[in-house]
């Protein structure tokens, strides 16, 4: 068991004999079981004792004023850089296949899709819920067992050096990325940065293991193999049709459906069949693994509560994103009265008002009854309309329950907005 052996050679190299076994790797003190091995991060280090007295055979934590006299328990300058020393050693042990994954959005999305059509073929894992950074990533790395041939990777960043730390801990051999666009401008304050940040992927990946959106303005300029719609790409989407079950798109000629709505989505399916053909699928496996692909919470997800459906899209959101649901939303459920429930788009910087203001041409476009609009930056928006169109500004999530519940026909709602704005609880 070769996480067991670099465990060991860890301990030696600090003069320690211990004898234990590994069962799994965590990080919630409330899910440790006999023979786990426990990192303490930030506020884990209060419970070092408890997960000691439930059975875990490790212990690596970094409270230098706790007073623990037990052997299991390992004291280190810095847990978070101990388990990404340890990953970095573990992967490089083992013959495995690391698909990494970054871009503005659609990331997560693209993991789910891409892992179901490796899975067709090959046995592997994933990072799970956001598990997408300096911490998660190197914890999805301990995860692998030496059974695993390929692990997919969600790679997510805010400033420069994070993308670049992540695909050096994996020993990254393909990367997606998904597109580059409007997204942590606090921070970076452009978008050329927002491409320099997410590109320090390029530099691990020679030009055959990259796979990238050729449409994008930025990743069009990028030796890799590349798909969308333009007929200079590598792999190009010829058509998306869309309805309520999902998406049939052509790419390259040969047709594939996904049963997930989103327009979008057809693009991050088609990233998924570039690298599928990359790594050996037949277009049988791809395919079926493209229709049993299901996607993380909160992406479009559907939620049926009486005459309402809700799609559920408000993971995350950023102008790219939203005008992509606009587009969906505009073919979709036109034989209901279709809601749209708006929230603030963080972290765009100084501009961040009119980024919300410029969603207005999308929205005048899409066919919808009603908006209401969520949040301090989505009153730039709601100044855009005069007083006769259907778009209302809330300060208060209950008041837009109170009017949607006041609706009594057939209705389909959109939630879409940043994490930060917890669009779910409309629904709850």
């Amino acid at each position: 068991m070769r996480i067991l052996e670099l465990f060991k050679e860890i301990l030696a190299e600090r003069n320690l004999k211990i004898d234990f076994n590994i069962n799994n790797i965590k990080m919630d003190s409330r899910q440790i079981e006999k023979d786990d091995v426990f990192f303490a991060i930030d506020g884990g280090n209060a419970f070092v004792r408890s997960v000691l007295k439930a059975g875990a055979s490790l212990v690596i934590y970094d409270d230098k004023d706790a007073k623990i006299d037990d052997e299991r328990a390992i004291l280190v300058e810095d847990t978070i850089g101990m388990m990404q020393n340890l990953a970095r050693r573990y992967r490089r042990m083992l013959d495995v296949k690391i698909i990494g994954i970054t871009g503005t959005n659609g990331k997560t999305s693209t993991k789910d899709i891409v892992y179901s059509v490796l899975a067709k073929h090959y046995t592997g894992i994933k990072s799970q819920g956001n598990y997408n950074n300096h911490i998660g990533l190197p914890y999805t790395i301990l995860q692998l067992r030496e059974k695993d041939e390929f692990a997919v990777l969600e790679m997510g960043m805010s400033d420069f050096g994070e993308i670049d730390l992540l695909c050096e801990i994996s020993g990254i051999d393909y990367g997606i990325i998904t597109n580059i666009g409007e997204s942590h401008l606090e921070f970076l304050k452009t978008v050329d940065n927002v491409f320099k940040a997410k590109g320090e992927m390029l530099k691990h990946l020679s030009h055959d293991s990259r796979i990238l959106f050729g449409d994008d303005e930025y990743l069009g300029k990028v030796e890799g193999i590349k798909v969308g719609f333009e007929k200079e790409n590598n792999f190009i989407i010829n058509s998306i049709t869309e309805s309520e079950e999902g998406v049939i798109f052509t790419l390259s000629g040969e047709e594939y459906e996904i049963f997930i709505n989103g327009y979008y989505n057809a693009i991050n399916a088609s990233l998924a069949v570039a690298l599928g053909k990359k790594l050996g699928l037949t277009y049988s496996e791809i395919k079926e693994g493209l229709r049993d692909a299901a996607l993380s919470s909160m992406r479009y997800e559907r939620i049926e509560k009486g005459e309402k459906l809700y799609i559920n899209d408000a993971y995350n959101a950023d102008p790219l994103s939203m005008k992509s649901a606009f587009k969906s939303f505009d073919t979709l459920y036109n034989d209901t009265y279709k809601i749209m429930v708006l929230g603030d788009m963080l972290e765009l910087g100084e501009n961040s008002k009119s980024y919300h203001a410029a969603l207005k041409k999308e929205l005048c476009e899409t066919r919808v009854d009603m908006i209401f609009l969520f949040g301090e930056e989505m009153k730039a928006l709601k100044e855009c309309f005069d007083e006769t169109a259907k778009v209302y500004h809330y300060e208060d999530k209950q008041e837009i329950v109170n009017k949607i519940e006041a609706i009594r026909e057939k209705s389909t709602i959109l939630l879409k907005g940043s994490r930060g704005m917890k669009l779910e609880e409309i629904i709850k």
